[in-house]
């Protein structure tokens, strides 16, 4: 196998290879964006979200269930999709290293989801009435959560924060990328 066909797109040399590529590409970018938005959503409630009382703000964090627990699939679906762009992008060049970039950031972005945000969602449901679903999808990696509700609060919105920048990183590395395919053609 020569050096050129290692660096050519897996899934074909060109033809209609090219558009199953830009058209994965697009579904890739909106995966990501959607899951940027979500996350920049939570961010952009900061300010407003600090001003509120405790009991206000535990009844405000009840709206977000089962909405963004739904779109969080666009979560799973945009690193699915990336790792797979990734496999099908040729190596080395800078739309590999930019898709992996993208990759990187969105599964750090998940990864704080479930290592910071998940466990004090658990916390804001527990008096919450949820679906069957729900509450299974909650009682993952439930770990007992206690202490002041500010404490926890401050936890739940600056994890949002992160995975807001996060995601963000992951849109901006995977548009760059997407611009090395289309000056490829």
């Amino acid at each position: 196998m020569s050096a050129s066909t290692l660096c050519t797109p897996r899934i074909a040399r060109h033809g209609s290879g090219r558009n199953s590529m830009r058209a994965f590409m697009i579904v890739t970018l909106l995966l990501v964006a959607i899951t940027m938005a979500l996350s920049l959503a939570h961010a952009l409630e900061l300010p407003g979200k600090l001003r509120l009382k405790e009991a206000t703000y535990k009844s405000v964090q009840a709206i977000y269930y089962p909405g963004f627990t739904i779109g969080g699939f666009a979560e799973i679906g945009g690193i699915i999709a990336l790792a797979t762009l990734l496999y099908l992008t040729p190596y080395p060049g800078a739309r590999f290293w930019w898709t992996l970039a993208a990759l990187v950031f969105l599964v750090a972005e998940h990864a704080t989801y479930w290592l910071v945000t998940h466990p004090v969602n658990n916390f804001w449901v527990q008096d919450v009435a949820v679906s069957k679903p729900a509450a299974t999808f909650f009682s993952m990696l439930r770990r007992k959560q206690s202490g002041d509700w500010k404490d926890l609060r401050d936890v739940w919105e600056a994890s949002h924060v992160a995975r807001a920048g996060l995601a963000t990183l992951s849109l901006i590395s995977i548009a760059v990328a997407a611009t090395f395919f289309a000056g490829s053609e």
